[in-house]
């Protein structure tokens, strides 16, 4: 049976907050005062103008309840009915466009319940709006229904006074079975939520990420929705519990409720037709339209759902995508897009400068004996139309998967890599390196356009977005072992020798013998990796010949451009300045917190600051997330360093003026080749007769997809080819190398 109180027509207005949860000596309206702030400016009504008011047909249970601006025009109020406290800012003879739509200012067939309006605002045909402040010209038209409850929350995983804990809104990301849940808070930055999702076993660190969101947000009762100046409501059925900042725009959506949707020039919000929105937090210069639905969410700033689109119990980063497709229980860094149908990402957690193809099945989460599994990718992970993942399955920075039905679950640790499931010989392939090989164009575009569409306009978290970074070569470092000892067995077998009685490191030696002196003998050779997936099938390593020369290649480049760039930014003039940085260079672990990088040691020194109360709020975390990204350049130099001197096979006290110079002439061999790459990579879709065959002639697809030679990327690349050729020749001259 439906809960239906009849109650008094006169406390209609009144008693927001129960007398058991005011503080004592404070009235329902002590937030409320605090959250509007413009006291002494308004005046109670004189007799012509509640006169005027009642011949417009407009009501209030007290008129001297009713408070407006010294500049009130009570003809631009008609049909109106009014309970509790109202006031109304100046209301004068103009009004306003948005969008090609007009209307009066003024407040018009409208029920109205204890709100505040600022300056020249219009509210026209609101059914009901109840315990708002609106800010100065702000336009709602057409709303069935605007309300605030004592209890409001706007999306933040917070009880009040009274409320059972079962309340709380947790977000369940990265697994289905709620294992890894947090709860959402407005500013959830995507390291934040990283931290919090990993480390389950740590209990004091898990307890302070729940203190601190307790300590960010009181739990008093009666804080009123508030909707900043300029913001523009239209065509909307439900809006509850919602507060909106400045100079968004709300058009035809169905159900908006416990929200918190930040905006503000320059990054203002949208939300469009038929969108339903529960329980989540929107950031700045979010955009939300057709039909999408999004349930227990947070969506960083600039980030987009749109065409029908589920965001369900999910953490959606920075200048992010997704359309068409259904996302529940995942953790999404920055730079991620899911544009097409039938795409289906469940319980992952995706490291960013990702792309979902149409129909990609990512993580069955029927094939465990409970909803518990989870899929991690490393940055630029990329599956192809129609594959299908298995939970659990790990894949290293940069994967790119063929379309495919992949029946087991894969650990895939070398970066770069394409993988193939072979129906025809049943094997796993995978072919590291793909990219430098095969679709430069794509991956060196792929970093450029991130930065390019980087619109945070609040950067705390330094995201790298390179490529050629700390995560990247340590994979790179660790697989080029992988591949000498797969290499060295390989050989081993060719000669029908056993390799029982053979170390790890003489097998591994092997291995590098024959990639650094005999790469011929390397690509006649069936190379088998160990350990990638939960099969009794065999995984074949492609093309390890020249995977493994790429790879060396790229660290020295890594190495050479980081040096590069710090010699520019502080001046150097010689090996010798260099040499200190060279001494103390070393390599490590690192992790991908929410699309920031940051050293093992960085990051363990973090989590104790946690511990220890040296970091007592998310706003501190975020502090330390700036200073650790001031430090990321140095850092992301002594590394660069270190991986160089790991390949070149010295130490730091050996490095010499003359392997500077071969350094510096390698890279721009190097880079030179990237950039041909580019270049080839591109140029196979203009000569391939089969893109070829849909135009009449040449004219007519250089009119549809543009001649080759007027790329813009592909000319930058050549430009910043010539620049470095530049730096390197005037670094070589200015040394003395």
């Amino acid at each position: 049976m439906n809960n239906i109180q009849k109650k008094p027509l006169t406390a209609l207005g009144y008693n927001f907050v129960e007398t058991p949860h005011l503080p004592k000596g404070k009235d329902e309206y002590y937030l409320r005062e605090q959250q509007w702030g413009k006291h002494g400016v308004y005046r109670k009504l004189t007799a012509y103008e509640i006169e005027a008011l009642v011949r417009n047909d407009n009501t209030s249970d007290d008129w001297n309840s009713i408070f407006v601006a010294n500049e009130f025009d009570p003809q631009l109020v008609q049909h109106c009915h009014f309970f509790g406290m109202v006031r109304i800012g100046k209301l004068e003879p103009y009004y306003l466009e948005f969008h090609n739509l007009r209307l009066p200012v003024g407040l018009y067939n409208s029920t109205i319940c204890a709100c505040d309006f600022g300056d020249n605002v219009v509210v026209y045909n609101v059914n009901f709006l109840s315990h708002y402040i609106l800010g100065n010209e702000v336009i709602v038209a057409n709303v069935n229904e605007m309300a605030t409850t004592d209890y409001a929350k706007f999306g933040n995983g917070i009880v009040k006074d009274g409320e059972p804990e079962n309340v709380r809104i947790w977000m369940e990301l990265c697994n289905e079975n709620g294992g890894r849940s947090v709860m959402p808070f407005d500013g959830m930055l995507p390291g934040d939520a990283y931290l919090w999702t990993r480390y389950r076993d740590d209990a004091a660190l898990q307890q302070k990420f729940k203190l601190f969101t307790e300590k960010q947000f009181d739990k008093k009762r009666g804080y009123y929705g508030m909707v900043g100046d300029r913001t523009v409501i239209k065509n909307c059925k439900i809006i509850k519990d919602v507060t909106i900042g400045t100079d968004a725009y709300l058009k035809g959506a169905n159900k908006l409720k416990n929200l918190t949707i930040n905006s503000m020039a320059g990054a203002a919000s949208q939300i469009g037709e038929g969108c339903e929105l529960v329980n989540g937090i929107m950031g700045y210069g979010c955009r939300v339209f057709y039909g999408v639905k999004a349930v227990r969410f947070v969506m960083a700033s600039h980030s987009q759902l749109k065409y029908g689109a589920r965001l369900i119990n999910s953490y959606l980063g920075n200048n992010a995508t997704i359309s068409c497709c259904e996302v529940l229980n995942s953790l999404i860094f920055p730079a991620h897009e899911q544009h097409h149908n039938n795409s289906f990402l469940c319980a992952a957690l995706v490291m960013g400068q990702s792309n979902m193809a149409a129909g990609a099945t990512i993580g069955s989460n029927h094939n465990s004996r409970g909803a518990d599994g989870e899929i991690i990718a490393g940055r630029g992970f990329w599956p192809g139309l129609c594959v299908s993942l298995k939970h659990n399955s790990k894949f290293a920075s940069f994967t790119i998967i063929s379309k495919g039905n992949y029946m087991s679950e894969m650990n895939i640790p070398i970066p770069f890599s394409l993988i193939l499931n072979d129906e025809h010989t049943n094997c796993l392939k995978i072919m590291p390196g793909y990219w430098f090989m095969h679709n430069m164009y794509a991956l060196a575009r792929n970093s450029w356009k991130y930065v390019d569409r980087d619109k945070r306009t609040d950067k705390i978290q330094t995201i790298e977005y390179d490529y050629l970074a700390p995560d990247s070569v340590e994979e790179m470092i660790a697989s080029l072992t992988l591949m000498e000892t797969a290499v060295g067995k390989a050989w081993y077998v060719s000669k029908e020798e056993s390799t029982d009685k053979l170390t790890g490191q003489t097998i591994q030696l092997k291995g590098r013998e024959l990639l650094t002196q005999h790469p011929d003998e390397v690509a006649r050779l069936q190379v088998f990796a160990e350990n990638m997936e939960n099969s009794h099938r065999r995984v074949q390593l492609l093309k390890v010949h020249k995977a493994y020369a790429w790879f060396k290649d790229l660290i020295l480049l890594y190495g050479i451009r980081n040096i590069i760039d710090y010699v520019d930014q502080q001046d150097l003039n010689s090996l010798t300045a260099l040499q200190t940085i060279v001494k103390s260079s070393k390599r490590g672990a690192w992790h991908n917190i929410g699309g920031q990088l940051m050293k093992a040691d960085t990051l363990e020194e973090l989590k104790n600051k946690i511990r220890k109360g040296k970091i007592n709020s998310w706003d501190q975390l975020h502090d330390n997330y700036i200073q650790i990204g001031e430090d990321y350049f140095y850092d992301k130099l002594q590394h660069a360093i270190a991986s160089m001197l790991h390949v070149l096979e010295i130490s730091p006290r050996e490095f010499s003026t003359l392997h500077l110079k071969q350094c510096l002439q390698q890279s721009v061999n190097t880079l030179g080749i990237l950039t041909e790459n580019i270049y080839q990579s591109r140029e196979k879709d203009y000569n391939n007769p089969f893109r070829k065959m849909s135009y009449e002639n040449e004219a007519e697809m250089d009119a549809v997809i543009g001649k080759l030679e007027d790329n813009g990327f592909i000319q930058q690349t050549r430009s910043s080819l010539k620049e470095y050729k530049k730096q390197v020749k005037d670094m070589i001259r200015k040394w003395e190398l």
